[in-house]
This record gives structure tokens, sequence and C-alpha cells, in this order.
């Protein structure tokens, strides 16, 4: 540590790259829990759809990392991960199944439900990665992934039903979205280990974001406008969900890392679902009832347990 790194208070030493990681980090997850709001607001009223917005996000974004990568290192290491048999494959794999997967179904959990709900449905990604591991090692879960997946549970049933097993607060096909998002969150954060090693986690986010949305626009290109509403404010939104809520939010969160630990991270990642959560209540004026707010910090919480002891044998 150098001496711009670090201050000297009451003969205390502290060390400002590390607050600096922390600022970072808390700035991208705020960032990402805001544009699932935003997405919300162009959904509800400025008559957009999410698999055009994540077309958008996913290959402008895309394109703006890769640009990044080659800036930073060089147009011949940006490419070379198509030379590789064996890593192509995975990329594309990745590209579909992760990336999009996770984009897609968190995009459709908002406009079925609302951002904050889908949001900290999506956080139970950790708990679905406690039990596959379970599975695939075949071993039973220690106490405190017990304890973390029964919170995850119940945090849950209080988000969905706000405490009243009579009725849901959101739809079952919202629900059903949001926990196919947290599915493929587990998957995004599994499968891509050695990719990420080898290449590094810009070049294959940003590979994986072009292939995923150029793969959708087959689908929805972008060239449909179908029933959407173009105005100032939606540019603006789109935009903010491009740039922010994608660019900005994720290379924050990826360079914290030169300055503090990933179980750091993770846990003042936290901070997107109640971005998500306070956004949608005062902004858009979603219902918030306390059960959901238990459930909020139930999930929450699970990721809390995960992060502080993480298990040696995830990967």
């Amino acid at each position: 540590m150098t001496e711009a790194d670090a201050i000297i208070l009451d003969g205390k030493t502290f060390n400002l790259s590390r607050y600096k990681g922390y600022i970072m980090v808390l700035i991208g997850a705020t960032l990402w829990g805001l544009s699932g709001t935003v997405a919300q607001a162009l959904f509800q009223y400025e008559g957009f759809h999410p698999q055009w917005l994540v077309v958008v996000r996913m290959v402008l974004s895309g394109l703006l990392l890769l640009l990044i990568a080659s800036i930073k290192q060089n147009k011949c290491q940006v490419w070379a991960i198509w030379k590789n048999e064996n890593d192509r494959f995975r990329l594309i794999i990745f590209s579909f199944i992760g990336m999009l997967g996770v984009q897609y179904t968190y995009f459709e959990a908002i406009q079925t439900g609302n951002a904050a709900t889908a949001t900290l449905l999506q956080y139970l990604g950790p708990a679905f990665i406690v039990l596959f591991l379970a599975v695939r090692f075949r071993r039973f879960p220690n106490f405190r992934e017990l304890v973390a997946v029964s919170l995850a549970l119940f945090g849950t049933f209080l988000l969905v039903t706000d405490g009243s097993v009579q009725k849901l607060t959101i739809s079952t096909v919202a629900v059903a979205w949001g926990l196919g998002s947290a599915v493929s969150l587990a998957f995004y954060t599994l499968y891509p280990a050695g990719l990420l090693e080898r290449w590094g986690s810009v070049v294959v986010v940003g590979w994986s974001m072009v292939v995923g949305g150029v793969g959708l626009s087959v689908i929805n290109p972008l060239w449909q406008f179908q029933g959407q509403h173009w105005s100032l404010l939606s540019v603006l939104f789109v935009s903010f969900v491009v740039l922010f809520g994608t660019l900005i939010a994720f290379y924050l969160y990826i360079d914290s890392l030169r300055f503090i630990t990933p179980t750091e991270a993770s846990l003042l990642a936290s901070a997107e679902p109640l971005s998500a959560a306070l956004a949608s209540v005062f902004w858009l004026h979603v219902s918030f009832g306390i059960f959901q707010v238990m459930g909020g910090l139930c999930i929450i919480g699970t990721v809390v347990i995960l992060s502080l002891r993480p298990n040696k044998n995830l990967l």
C-alpha cells in the first residue's frame, strides 16, 4: 500500500483504496437496482417490450465493453477466445442460457410483476447454487446452508403472499419468471468460472452480451417499435438502462475487485434490491406491505449468510 492509498488519523491508518472499492460497488449495485425500476416505467407507461429492451441493452453494452477491452488490452486478445474450439462452444452456451437467460427472465418478471419483487426473487440465486452443489457432490447441506435456504424459502413466502396464504401479491406468472431468473443467475454464476479465469470478465461478459442479444434479435429485431411511445423521456430511460444500469454498473463492480474481496463485493451488492424496492415504492408507488419487507430482508439475509462464510467446495 502506497502513501497515496492511505491516510493516518489519530494514529490509525485508513486504506483509501478499500473505501474506493466499497463506493464503487455501492454505486454499481444501486444503478443495477434503479435500472430495473426504470425498465418497469418503460414497460408500464411507455409501451416498451422486455424482448426489445433486452436486445438493446445486451448488444450496445456488450459492444461498448468489448471496445473498452480492445483499448485496455488489444484487439487480438479480445478475438482470441473464438480461436479455442472448446471455449468457443462454452461461450455460446453461456451467452444463451446464462447471460440471455438471466436478462430476459428478469425483465419479464418486472413486466408481469414489479422491479422490487423481481430483483428480490432473482437474489434467490445463491440458494439454488447451494441446492445444486449439494446434488452434484452428493452431500447434505451443512447447518449454515440449511439456515440460508430455509430463510430464502420463508422470505419468498412472505414476499409473494404478504403473510396471507389466501392470495398472492403478484401474479403466478411473475413468480415463475422471478424464480426462473434466480435459476438463470445460479447458472450464470457457476458455469463460466473457467472462461473468466482464462479470458477475463470484460471479454467474456462483453461477447456473451453481444451473442445473446444478436440471437434474441432474430425473434425481436431492433427496428420493430410497435406500441412503443418515443419521447425525450423514453430515450433518456433507455439510455440509462444501457449505459448506467448495465455498462457503468458492471464495470464499477468488476473494477472494485482490485481493491476489495469478492465476499465484500457480494455483500455490498445487496444495495441492488434495496435501491429497486425504494425506487419502486417512492417513484412508481408500488405497494409493499410489512410482510413483504420482512420477506425481502430474509432473502437479502440469505446472501449475507452464504457470503460471510463461503463454502470452499463451491467451484
